[in-house]
């Protein structure tokens, strides 16, 4: 059990999280070394848990960055792009899954509103339809919530206050509160994970693994046909794989978006270094927002024609030409 959060003067090694007790968000924070023993903060949603970092409350906060199943968490992309110095540090996996719970004595066939987080929703949709067709969603800050506002009672009527008459939660909410589930595995995809990120202010790279993640944001120099694979040739061309690419509106008109990248190495490697020189040279908007060491600790794979020291002897090479050195082929 982690200790109550002390005030936000106290607070040198805070940690910030998506509450309350037993989300996903928790789960990923427990796999996090650095917050053993420290204690936790649970907030409402990824702008609280950014602005905690970033107000110093907390050293550092997980987000939820990217799903197996629905892809990249836009709220947590946003945020990301517009909040500066900020640093992701880490990554976490969690598998995901779900249980339909509701107030005891409620049955299946009685549930007409559904709340649920809306990244969770559309993971159980497929389950959903078929099982209970005519449903409403409510959306919520996160499932927990969710969860245990259906206990919530008005205090002169004894009326639950929440309109829904179901939630979708992990399995574990029954640990910690008195619902009835009412079906379970409901997660239309059972290999379903989601990746968070461990975010601080520190500006320190932590040291390369050899199994690393690079992640950026970068947004097109003009509107013009080409720009997108000109982007994206600054890494093919230097043996950069690209574990994730995606766009976000950047929201000063229409037909403009930055993309979200991540790429599989660490910018203390030649070729990734390379990479993003050329990239700033393309386009100076460029977010550079880490890189750590990937969840999956599997040494990156790579043509090993742009192995670090295939880079230094052709910058050695290309010296010796400046000065006038005698050609080591001749």
């Amino acid at each position: 059990m982690n200790a109550p959060t002390p005030p936000a003067e106290a607070n040198t090694e805070t940690y910030s999280y998506l509450g309350p007790a037993g989300t996903f968000t928790e789960l990923a924070l427990k796999q996090v070394k650095e917050a053993e023993g420290k204690p936790w903060r649970a907030v409402n949603n990824v702008g609280e848990a950014l602005d905690d970092v970033v107000s110093g409350r907390s050293t550092a906060a997980v987000i939820a960055i990217e799903n197996s199943i629905d892809g990249g968490v836009s709220a947590t992309q946003d945020a990301l792009a517009t909040v500066p110095g900020l640093r992701i540090i880490g990554e976490y996996l969690v598998p995901v899954g779900f249980v339909l719970v509701a107030r005891p004595g409620v049955k299946l066939e009685d549930v007409r509103t559904i709340a649920a987080h809306p990244v969770a929703y559309a993971q159980c949709r497929g389950w959903l339809d078929r099982n209970l067709p005519d449903h409403a969603h409510l959306p919520a800050g996160s499932n927990v919530q969710a969860a245990t506002q259906l206990l919530e009672r008005d205090g002169e009527t004894g009326a639950p206050t929440s309109p829904a008459d179901a939630a979708i939660a992990p399995p574990t909410i029954v640990d910690h509160h008195a619902l009835a589930v009412l079906a379970e595995d409901i997660i239309d995809n059972p290999h379903a994970v989601t990746r968070f990120a461990l975010v601080s202010r520190g500006r320190a790279v932590p040291a390369p693994t050899g199994a690393d993640k690079t992640s950026l944001i970068a947004e097109l120099p003009t509107d013009r046909p080409g720009s997108l694979v000109e982007l994206l040739e600054q890494f093919s061309t230097r043996g950069v794989n690209m574990s994730m690419l995606e766009s976000r509106p950047i929201g000063d008109g229409t037909g403009r978006h930055r993309f979200i990248i991540d790429l599989e190495g660490h910018i203390g490697e030649e070729r990734i270094a390379d990479a993003l020189l050329g990239l700033y040279r393309f386009t100076p908007r460029v977010i550079f927002l880490g890189s750590y060491p990937r969840a999956i600790r599997e040494q990156t794979e790579f043509d090993r024609r742009y192995a670090d020291e295939v880079f230094v002897e052709a910058r050695d090479w290309l010296r010796g030409l400046l000065a006038a050195e005698p050609d080591p082929a001749s």
